[in-house]
């Protein structure tokens, strides 16, 4: 079988340490850093990226996948959302309005966002699953002056049955006119996401508009629900690329702080556990130049056999290469596994702990989700290996320049 000099000779220094223990151990050391920093990398962005789900879930429980406003759904939001609804794309769609109010229960005041919905639309265009949801809008739409508050909002405000509670807008507010104040029945409560609870009320569509009717920027808009969330903006300029008048504003930018703040999150955690891959290819400097220390003489008998310095410096390239891949798809089969199974895992430790401490309470992250994004994995597996890579070349570089006559005038 035909064997390339360079690549049979490296591979056998790598597998073969008979003489030296200490280099056996430096290099296994070396395989287990790139190992270890590749394994730690992965199961952080993929409890990152569980994270990130999570949170847009929860986002999207409030936040339509994408809004349009504009003059022409003003005056016509009906035709608006026939049309929307006939595009292949768009699951539903509907009309809203949506400004800042004053609540007051029982001497108790608030600050919230006031939502006017069309009850028989909304229930298909946002992401809140459940029958429960569904069954509010129900009884909103059969109360004229009906409201909806958020769960966190209602226990802030100490509701927790029915009731009435004023609102007032806040153009009504800063003209000082709470003449115009409107009196709402709770209908009930509803789970509007962790960034929705505390702040968010519901109400008719007509009450909205009237309560509103002085306020310039709380016109009526259109949210969609489409079926790729990632390409909501793009949906929506297609079935309005002939209006150029309507403003599009998908739920990343309406949610860009939170959003880009989690990917900026992102990206430090993955640069600072990336140095523990830096390190095992340290290691893997180190180890090659003990090497090429102790091979000294087997590479200056492989020159005067005619070895050329290419072919030496890709021998101990190739050395380099093969420990820190062995390294690198050790690390990503166990990152893998670990990432998939750590909510499991977690659960296990955390019931040994409690078991083993009386009265011991401990929770770890056996409530996060995570999601492995199999391109990621392979970023990191081809970053650690570009990285043990580059640790390869000056130590081979190093080897490549031993002049064979100095080297056997003392063997």
């Amino acid at each position: 079988m035909f064997k390339p000099f360079s690549l049979f000779v490296g591979i056998r220094y790598t597998l073969t340490r008979k003489r030296s223990l200490i280099l056996s151990f430096v290099s296994l050391i070396s395989m287990l850093g790139v190992s270890l920093g590749v394994l730690i990398l992965i199961v952080a962005l993929s409890v990152i990226n569980g994270s990130i789900a999570t949170l847009r879930a929860e986002a999207l429980k409030s936040v339509p996948h994408v809004t349009i406003r504009g003059p022409a759904i003003e005056t016509d939001w009906h035709s608006h959302v026939a049309r929307a609804q006939q595009a292949d794309s768009v699951l539903a769609a509907a009309p809203f309005v949506e400004g800042e109010a004053t609540l007051r229960y029982q001497g108790r005041t608030s600050f919230i966002r006031l939502r006017g919905v069309e009850p028989g639309l909304e229930a298909a265009v946002v992401d809140n699953g459940g029958p429960r949801y569904k069954e509010l809008l129900e009884v909103l739409a059969a109360t004229e002056n009906g409201i909806v508050l958020g769960a966190q909002l209602a226990a802030n405000l100490a509701v927790y049955g029915g009731g009435d509670v004023s609102i007032t807008s806040l153009g009504n507010l800063l003209e000082m006119n709470l003449a115009n104040d409107q009196g709402f029945q709770i209908v009930g409560f509803a789970d509007f996401g962790a960034y929705g609870n505390d702040n968010i009320a519901l109400v008719n569509l007509p009450q909205a508009q009237a309560l509103f009717a002085r306020d310039n920027d709380a016109g009526v808009q259109l949210r969609l629900r489409v079926e790729d969330v990632f390409a909501a903006q793009l949906i929506a300029e297609d079935l309005f690329a002939e209006n150029s008048a309507v403003d599009i504003e998908p739920w990343n930018e309406a949610q860009a702080s939170l959003f880009n703040a989690l990917n900026m999150e992102k990206v430090l955690t993955s640069f600072m556990l990336l140095m523990i891959i830096v390190i095992g290819a340290v290691n893997i400097i180190s180890t090659l130049v003990m090497v090429v220390a102790d091979k000294g003489a087997d590479i200056a008998i492989l020159r005067t056999m005619g070895a050329s310095r290419g072919m030496i410096m890709r021998v101990f390239v190739i050395q380099g290469f093969v420990a820190g891949l062995i390294g690198t798809l050790f690390g990503a089969v166990l990152g893998i596994v670990l990432a998939y199974f750590i909510t499991d895992l977690s659960l296990i430790l955390e019931r040994a702990i409690n078991g083993l401490f009386e009265g011991a309470n401990i929770y770890l992250i056996s409530h996060l989700q995570t999601r492995v994004d199999l391109g990621e994995v392979g970023l990191v597996c081809v970053s650690a290996i570009l990285i043990s890579l580059l640790a390869t070349l000056y130590p081979a570089y190093r080897a490549s320049k031993i002049q064979p006559a100095e080297v056997l005038r003392y063997e």
